[in-house]
């Protein structure tokens, strides 16, 4: 049976965790047949299957309105509640007419029931799930409890009935076990583990025209050795480690790269790192103006790649992350067959290690073991070679599109009641 599907979230555009595993969800179920439309405030989908609703999107001035009102006190002005009420009204309508326009016949919502970025978006989808009764998924990436910002609040309503809301209508999705242990102790819900996912069963693409020249494009030698960094600039990241990595190679031909921006907590954080990165004497190059998420060329002649661009030409990437929902960053590095340096937060430790992957890993510092191991990594390339293939291997077993596929029609048919013909 072949179904309209909406997918729901503030934001399908970028390279954010949400907007690509939506991606990927998207394309298997599209590969049963199934018919996937889009709504969000901001959409880099196909305007066809689009419905785009600007005031959905968290930084849409209205909702930008709410934020210093809703966190960190306890009180809540009246005239809070009363626009809450307005904007979650308008937004249920809006819902209405995506169900109408597309005749849709089920609903995946994509992190808005998870985590509070849109209240009025969160209460619009409890409310027209309720009404509806319209067999829906809500796919969790990070609950509020997880983020300190969230935890003093005069929402505390709200949080409580609908992020996730208790409705058995609705089937659950987490990324990790934590998470899944989390919901069922606060919530009393049970839910679904699929973990993010990546095409192993299809090799990452050649370097073409566009990158040959990446190297020399972004100032580099053949004779350097690049050590990737690639994630954002914010302090969970912890970058500082990548540094001190660098620094103990004591090798002037490694180069640390900084792919994304600072920005989304400040640019405090950022100047640190540049400082910390002078004082050790390691070579640290940011280059999120020449990294998109998409490959164009600049008014002055510049070309700007795409991380994925990047990947073939680096020796090494570096994730000391103090905490991840998951890691996409890991699963990467692995796609591309390049080794990585972990920082064994929770999340790798508890789902992905045990999987069998072989990677240097630190306990919050580095050692001399995993310094070693990091060298030998670098210079010896037969050795190298049979890691990265063996982590290929592992991954494709456990973290590829067949095991999605294998999720999504058993998830499919438990909120339709139907078998998928796939």
């Amino acid at each position: 049976m072949n179904l309209n599907v909406g997918f729901v979230s503030t934001r399908f555009a970028g390279t954010d965790g949400v907007s690509l595993e939506s991606a990927k969800w998207a394309r298997v179920l599209e590969s049963y047949g199934h018919r996937i439309f889009w709504y969000a405030g901001r959409i880099d989908r196909e305007p066809a299957v689009s419905h785009c609703v600007p005031e959905a999107h968290f930084e849409h001035p209205e909702t930008v309105w709410f934020e210093p009102r809703l966190w960190g006190h306890t009180e809540r002005d009246p005239l809070v509640s009363e626009r809450l009420r307005d904007a979650a009204a308008y937004l249920k309508a809006t819902l209405y007419d995506f169900r109408r326009r597309f005749d849709l016949q089920v609903l995946i919502a994509e992190n808005a029931l998870t985590i509070p970025m849109h209240v009025p978006l969160g209460i619009a989808l409890t409310e027209f799930l309720a009404e509806t009764r319209m067999p829906a998924v809500a796919h969790h990436h990070d609950f509020y409890w997880e983020r300190m910002r969230f935890s003093v609040n005069c929402i505390s309503d709200y949080l409580d009935s609908v992020f996730p809301p208790r409705d058995p209508q609705i089937q659950h999705v987490v990324i990790n076990q934590a998470a899944r242990e989390e919901l069922s102790w606060r919530r009393g819900l049970s839910s679904q583990l699929i973990p993010n996912v990546f095409d192993f069963e299809r090799p990452p693409p050649e370097p073409d025209e566009f990158t040959q020249n990446v190297r020399q494009d972004l100032g580099f030698s053949d004779e350097d050795i690049l050590i990737l960094q690639p994630t954002r600039i914010v302090p969970r990241k912890g970058i500082e480690h990548a540094i001190q990595l660098v620094e103990q190679l004591g090798d002037p031909r490694c180069k640390l790269i900084i792919s994304h921006e600072a920005g989304d907590e400040g640019f405090e954080y950022r100047h640190i790192l540049a400082e910390m990165a002078h004082e050790a004497g390691v070579d640290l190059h940011f280059i999120s103006t020449r990294i998109s998420e998409m490959r164009h060329v600049t008014e002055e002649g510049k070309k700007v790649y795409t991380l994925w661009d990047l990947y073939p030409h680096v020796e090494f990437v570096t994730y000391p992350s103090l905490y991840e929902g998951f890691g996409n960053a890991f699963l990467e590095a692995v796609y591309f067959k390049l080794p990585i340096l972990i920082n064994r937060y929770a999340i790798f430790a508890r789902d992905i290690e045990p999987k069998g992957f072989r990677v240097p890993t630190m306990e919050g510092y580095l050692t001399r073991h995993v310094l070693r191991e990091v060298k030998r990594l670098l210079e010896d390339l037969d050795y190298r070679r049979q890691v990265v293939e063996h982590n290929y291997a592992v991954a494709r077993r456990f973290f590829s599109y067949a095991e999605l596929r294998r999720c999504l029609r058993m998830l499919i048919t438990n909120i339709t009641g139907t078998e998928d013909d796939a």
